[in-house]
């Protein structure tokens, strides 16, 4: 059983046609396709609803992976009374739109922020509104305005986004390309997913994001946190 994961390949898809598999025992609705990401990464799962043939409509209130490969997903009601429907059955799932793409554009400005700070990260957090990357930096000297400004103009240069695929032993090959200390790409179903921001940044992902920068939009760094020794945590918000 395994879930067809749309987000991966289109970001930009709303709403999809599903059967559902099952039901786990916490309660979520495994489907065999989905436009709704789950929790990894730092980002949140979607929200939006389900519903069903007879137009019952189910809040879902985030997505989760079910398994360590990350092939299943499973989407939470927000009513855990909620009558979940049978196996077998069609369903159509929409997800919440603006949230999703708010944390798209957040998602894909973190990328700009490992970009202009070229440390090892070792935490990240992505909202809709405050997102954060923590950075192993034995010394800070870290300016807020001069951060906002660099990420500025990549956001401005309008570079194109896009994904595609290396195998395990490609990324074996080259430890290079990631940049997370705390979490590691997904590995084990033979391929891992790569997230490239034309001339500055490429590295495995599994999230979502835009096609290119400028419709990050403007953002700013709100706040330069001592996390530790070595340890500095960078927020970025909305200007």
């Amino acid at each position: 059983m395994t879930t067809d994961c749309l987000f991966r390949e289109d970001a930009y898809l709303t709403e999809c046609r599903a059967q559902v598999l099952g039901v786990t025992d916490a309660g979520g609705i495994v489907v065999d396709r989905t436009v709704f990401y789950a929790t990894s990464g730092g980002q949140p799962g979607d929200r939006g609803k389900l519903v069903t043939e007879a137009g019952a409509a189910i809040p879902i209130s985030g997505a989760v992976y079910t398994d360590p490969a990350k092939t299943v997903i499973a989407q939470v009601p927000g009513d855990a009374a909620a009558e979940r429907p049978a196996v077998g059955a069609p369903v159509t799932l929409t997800i919440d739109w603006d949230l999703r793409y708010r944390r798209m554009r957040m998602h894909t400005a973190l990328h700009l922020l490992s970009a202009v700070l070229p440390y090892p990260v070792t935490g990240g957090s992505v909202g809709e509104d405050d997102s954060r990357l923590d950075f192993d930096i034995p010394e800070a000297g870290l300016d807020k305005d001069e951060i906002t400004a660099k990420l500025a103009a990549m956001i401005a240069a309008d570079a194109p986004v896009t994904t595609g695929w290396i195998s395990d032993a490609e990324l074996e090959a080259n430890p290079g390309l990631v940049k997370t200390m705390s979490v590691k790409p997904p590995m084990g179903s033979g391929r891992v997913r790569l997230v490239e921001i034309a001339g500055f940044d490429l590295q495995p992902c599994g999230g979502t994001h835009v096609r290119r920068t400028a419709e990050i939009g403007a953002v700013r760094v709100t706040q330069i946190e001592k996390k530790g020794k070595q340890n500095r945590r960078v927020r970025i918000g909305w200007a």
